[in-house]
């Protein structure tokens, strides 16, 4: 799945902002890129149901697969 940023901006000059095709907690590390798109302060989060799931990562060496879960 590719990764994505969905931000919406509200009429009451709110942002929201969610993450899709990004598993785990590395999905917090998009919100330092909202900060540097527009000055913002987060006021609340709210963890998808990526946030609780891992994601694979296959590692083919020459010789052997190695997968990894993070």
């Amino acid at each position: 799945m590719t990764k994505k940023l969905k931000i919406k901006l509200l009429p009451n000059g709110e942002i929201q902002m969610e993450t899709q095709g990004i598993k785990g907690k590395k999905c917090l590390d998009y919100i330092d890129v909202l900060k540097k798109l527009v000055d913002v302060n987060i006021i609340d989060t709210k963890p998808t149901e990526e946030y609780y799931e891992t994601e694979s990562e296959v590692i083919t060496d020459n010789s052997a697969e190695i997968r990894t879960d993070f």
